[in-house]
């Protein structure tokens, strides 16, 4: 009597032929098992026979109905006979068991396309490729198994020329409206994110790890000048400092800035005690924190005169930034050139309490607006006894249109609404 572990390694060994005659075998005694009427059906597939093939899979199927790879052999073993909407039915179900399961992901994209639903079909190339490439598969022809090359590069083309033309098509409005001259830089923008041309930057330590947006000029720090509002902000230090007494004390309202504690522990260090960074947010990506608003009514009528950079869902981000005595914010990079930092200083304590931007010290003065462009690397640290705490702002950059500035919100909200799409992908 055959066992499915001899006709596992006669499979081992490439012995195809003995293999498929043991499996047999196997389900003589055992007309159920899963393995090889899985085995089976995908052999008689192999060469051809995608009637028997159906029915062997068929028969898995009714022993494991919960087997995603079962499903996906089944879709295939349809597809084989043409039979399009049974094919999809099967991917779905394959997917709806396992939305890990990526080949399947894949296929029912192809199966999707087929069909002209483009979108939805873009949607699980793009959750398949980007699943895969996370576990470093994909990501060349090195790591993607010889079979299923041409259906990658076929979804990883149609993935970017599908985000093209959804982003494309979203500026054109603007383009009708304002002229392409007008819309020249945002572009470019668009260019470098989608890998039609690589990023030129004129100054190497600016590298944001999301949107480079070009033609804007560099500097790790800006001049007060571009502000025009800086100093009537200034002369609200008082009352803003009155409005954040009144709610430092307690942890009503507070939130930790970093929500995920391995992301926390990988960003901030500590001296003799450990390490926190909270906020009492005003606005936190974007939304609105209605009762820190009321509870500091001067705070945010003086926010709300500000150039924010409003992106729904993503921001501003509006804070009381309250490092704790010895925390270190160690150095990282901003996501975008188009969004630039303000900070208002409130509680500067003495000793060695400063901002590193590109390599450029800035040691913050109580009531002293500093405005930074968050994508150089950079640092803060309060190296004193006693708490720190500044009024945290996300601003448009200064360089920017009006027109660019709707454009680069525009971009930004549709670049994250695909995203969210794409990982609930069913």
């Amino acid at each position: 009597m055959t066992t499915v572990q001899e006709a596992q390694e006669l499979l081992r060994k490439g012995l195809r032929r003995e293999a498929e005659a043991a499996y047999r075998q196997v389900l003589e005694t055992s007309p159920d098992n899963v393995e090889a009427l899985n085995i089976l059906g995908t052999m008689a597939l192999n060469r051809g026979d995608a009637m028997q093939a159906l029915g062997l899979l068929q028969r898995a199927a009714l022993a494991a109905p919960n087997d995603a790879v079962t499903r996906h052999r089944i879709a295939r073993a349809h597809e084989a006979m043409g039979n399009v909407d049974s094919a999809l039915a099967e991917q779905e179900q394959a997917v709806r068991l396992d939305p890990d399961f990526n080949l399947a992901r894949l296929h029912l994209g192809i199966a999707l396309e087929n069909q002209g639903q483009t979108e939805r079909a873009l949607l699980h190339y793009s959750r398949a490729v980007k699943q895969a490439q996370l576990q470093g598969r994909w990501l060349d022809p090195a790591s993607t198994p010889e079979g299923i090359r041409p259906l990658v590069e076929h979804a990883v083309v149609s993935i970017r020329n599908g985000r093209a033309t959804m982003l494309y098509n979203l500026i054109e409005p603007l383009i009708q409206k304002y002229g392409r001259d007008s819309l020249a830089r945002v572009d470019q923008c668009l260019r470098v994110h989608l890998d039609m041309e690589p990023p030129a930057y004129p100054d190497a330590r600016q590298k944001p790890t999301f949107l480079y947006f070009p033609g804007l000029p560099t500097s790790p720090y800006f001049d007060r000048s571009l502000f025009p509002w800086i100093e009537a902000m200034e002369s609200q230090t008082e009352a803003v400092l009155t409005e954040l007494q009144g709610v430092l004390p307690g942890d009503s309202g507070r939130e930790r800035v970093f929500l995920d504690l391995a992301v926390e522990e990988q960003n901030l260090r500590g001296a003799d005690k450990p390490p926190s960074w909270n906020g009492y947010y005003f606005y936190r990506h974007g939304q609105r924190r209605a009762e820190n608003h009321a509870n500091c009514p001067v705070t945010s009528a003086a926010l709300d005169r500000l150039p924010l950079s409003r992106v729904p869902e993503h921001g501003p981000e509006c804070l009381f930034s309250v490092f704790t005595a010895g925390t270190h914010l160690m150095i990282h990079r901003g996501v975008t050139n188009t969004r630039v930092v303000g900070h208002l200083p409130l509680i500067i304590p003495r000793g060695d309490c400063a901002l590193n931007v590109g390599g450029e010290l800035h040691r913050w003065q109580k009531g002293r607006i500093v405005v930074f462009d968050d994508t150089y690397e950079h640092e803060a640290w309060n190296r004193s006894d006693e708490t720190r705490v500044v009024l945290i702002f996300d601003l448009w950059n200064p360089h920017l249109t009006d027109v660019e500035r709707i454009a680069t919100s525009d971009i930004v909200e549709a670049i994250g609404g695909m995203r969210e799409a794409v990982d609930n992908a069913a």
